[in-house]
């Protein structure tokens, strides 16, 4: 009789929860990767082992949309903000970056037009940064902004293995917008209807997994309503919501949704948070267009004009329209839910960021990768959706939207040993203490949640904790993070087992 071959993970002790349901059961890791999944019993011997204690097994969250490097370097961003986002529960990051944010080493801090280059001259930048100083995962989406940028997608996804490109229709005219942020968020060039066709028309010519990604919401009626409102004396936080209302995101979704249904091209809404949204959406799908659309922890958590209701793009909804979006998420109008993380200009704590006039108040804020986890138990504790639901959102959704499912956002065996042990009973007071944040502050310093990543695996490796009765978390991995390519044509990532285990 040959003996069982150790493996080098078990996680025993748990409940694991798939989109299909949850069970009492282990999870067995070799290589980096899941080799089984059975009820504790039946697990190979390991080398080591890790007591769930009751808890809930989870995939690693992947979250598809983080700015990191938007307003400071590159390496400085996933130096810190890799490191709080694995400790949070996630480990594959999405990241959304233009050209002049991908880490060359001349980091320019109010960008220019001439600035914005090919993607073929970053790329390089961005894949060591990612090998040397992240502590998670990541895939690229391409913020495009040029003809040229455009044209050269099938050239960026046979060399760069990027399948996924933004379009910031918010910045398309930069020159109308007087208050614009987009230079110093690295965004310089503006661009017109006749860049998404190309983008859009090559997109589809990639096929699955390629997807344009797109932020609706029309500055151009936006900035008349922003002169309005400064004339009228507004400086009130809610007047952020006021300036752009509910139709200018709906009606980007139902002009360029058409032009993707023309094309044939899969889009994905990265800001889905209005009932007039839904119905864009709803409609474009009747009509046989591809459609995905995602929300975030704070237009779930937040409403508009409410103590730390930051100024944001898309704005904060009203409080009233909050169970819209929660409902969305539920029944499958919205797919998926991303932090949307940045930090902002140095410097970059709250005293420095904070103003009471809106109009003076920095654009987003922080910490927005540590809420996404929170928020979400939050909504499984209130009622408002399932665990299973949660799961499928925040990590199968995501991972398969984006080509890299099931080797992430799954736990069959095969794929990457993600995980997060999940303890969904803590009751959580939050405070800035807790974050590890560069900035060192969250908007849900204050706020009751229950639920927290008590730790977090990346390949198998442990890369957190958060021990019943300490203050906070504990980041105690590496940076071991990797860059992930992805193929056009290829919609799903074939996984190995790896050796018998048995």
């Amino acid at each position: 009789m040959t003996a069982e071959r150790e493996v080098d993970l078990v996680i025993t002790g748990g409940t694991v929860v798939t989109p299909s349901g949850a069970r009492r059961a282990g999870v067995a890791v070799d290589g980096g990767r899941i080799v089984a999944v059975a009820a504790d019993e039946h697990l190979p011997p390991a080398r080591d082992s890790f007591d769930a204690g009751g808890k809930h097994v989870l995939p690693g969250l992947v979250d598809s949309e983080a700015h990191p490097g938007c307003y400071s370097p590159l390496k400085d961003d996933l130096a810190t903000e890799s490191r709080a986002a694995v400790t949070a529960g996630v480990t594959t990051w999405g990241v959304h970056a233009p050209s002049t944010r991908m880490g060359h080493p001349d980091f320019v801090d109010f960008v220019q037009p001439d600035d914005v280059v090919s993607f073929h001259d970053v790329i390089g930048h961005f894949t060591d940064l990612v090998e040397s100083d992240s502590a998670l995962d990541i895939f690229l989406t391409y913020m495009l902004e040029t003809d040229q940028q455009a044209q050269e997608i099938p050239e960026y996804a046979r060399d760069h293995g990027v399948t996924s490109y933004k379009l910031y229709l918010q910045s398309m005219s930069p020159e109308a917008e007087p208050h614009w942020p987009g230079r110093r968020a690295g965004l310089g060039h503006g661009f017109d209807d006749g860049t998404c066709w190309l983008a859009m028309e090559a997109v589809a010519e990639l096929g699955r997994p390629g997807v344009v990604c797109m932020h609706c919401e029309n500055w151009e009626i936006a900035r008349i309503f922003d002169q309005r409102l400064r004339s009228e004396g507004r400086t009130d936080w809610a007047a952020w919501s006021d300036r752009s209302p509910h139709f200018l995101e709906a009606t980007h979704i139902r002009t360029y949704g058409d032009m993707a249904r023309e094309l044939d091209c899969p889009i994905y809404i990265q800001h889905a948070t209005t009932p007039e949204s839904y119905r864009e959406i709803g409609e474009l799908r009747g009509r046989g267009a591809t459609v995905w659309a995602q929300t975030g922890p704070h237009w779930l958590h937040f409403g508009k004009g409410e103590p730390n209701a930051w100024r944001i793009n898309v704005p904060l909804r009203s409080r009233e329209n909050n169970p819209n979006i929660w409902a969305a998420l539920a029944n499958g109008m919205i797919d998926s839910v991303g932090s949307d993380h940045v930090v902002s200009w140095v410097p970059s704590d709250y005293e420095s960021s904070y103003d009471e006039n809106l109009w003076e108040l920095k654009t987003g804020f922080t910490s927005r990768v540590e809420m996404l986890l929170p928020v979400l138990l939050e909504g499984v504790h209130q009622g408002k959706l399932t665990l299973e639901r949660m799961v499928e959102v925040a990590c199968r959704n995501p991972a398969r939207i984006f080509g890299l499912y099931p080797r992430k956002g799954s736990l069959e065996v095969g794929a990457d040993a993600d995980l997060i042990v999940a303890d969904l009973d803590r009751e959580i007071k939050v405070s800035n203490d807790q974050v590890l944040t560069r900035s060192g502050w969250t908007v849900l310093d204050g706020h009751t949640v229950h639920g927290c990543a008590e730790a977090t695996f990346l390949r198998g490796k442990q890369m957190s904790h958060w021990e019943e009765g300490a203050p906070g978390p504990e980041f105690i991995g590496d940076a071991d993070g990797e860059y992930l390519r992805r193929e056009p044509g290829r919609d799903l990532v074939p996984v190995e087992a790896g050796a018998e285990v048995g």
